[in-house]
């Protein structure tokens, strides 16, 4: 009688009632997932809008990110992936680089091109423009509040 070792078992793939599984909870993540994306679309965008107006201390934004962070582990979206052996993980090829590494490579050319004086510093000048009006006029909204406060007391 032959002894299977742990090695020898994780080489057999999973058996169909393993992948029918596999394949009904990953569906059920796609959705949990899009459902999140869909909710953090117009929450992200709002948050963004909110610590760019307050005061460089809000990081509203950011606390939303690390939630989103949160979320996608618990999610852990490919995680039936762990049922593949090192060897048979080793064939699929992914670029090493993720989206993060291609948008800092964008983001070198765009500063690249500021430097150099071209439209993009002409873009960020009218960016900074804008913000700054919004800025004033949010914190004209919050002493025009502040003051109505006071004079209902």
């Amino acid at each position: 009688m032959q002894i299977e070792t742990q090695s020898e078992k994780a080489a057999d793939p999973p058996d169909r009632w393993t992948l029918i599984r596999d394949i009904a909870v990953l569906q059920v993540k796609l959705v949990v997932d899009g459902l999140r994306d869909f909710v953090l679309v117009p929450v992200s965008l709002v948050a963004g809008f909110i610590s760019l107006v307050k005061s460089g201390s809000d990081d509203t934004f950011y606390e939303l990110l690390r939630l989103g962070k949160r979320t996608e582990h618990w999610i852990n979206l490919f995680g039936a992936a762990d049922r593949l052996t090192v060897t048979r993980r080793d064939r699929v090829r992914i670029p090493d680089e993720d989206i993060d590494t291609v948008v800092s490579r964008v983001e070198t050319f765009v500063i690249d091109e500021y430097r150099k004086g071209g439209v993009t510093r002409q873009a960020k000048e009218r960016i900074d423009k804008a913000m700054d009006s919004l800025r004033k006029l949010a914190s004209r909204r919050e002493r025009g509040a502040a003051d109505e406060d006071e004079g209902q007391r």
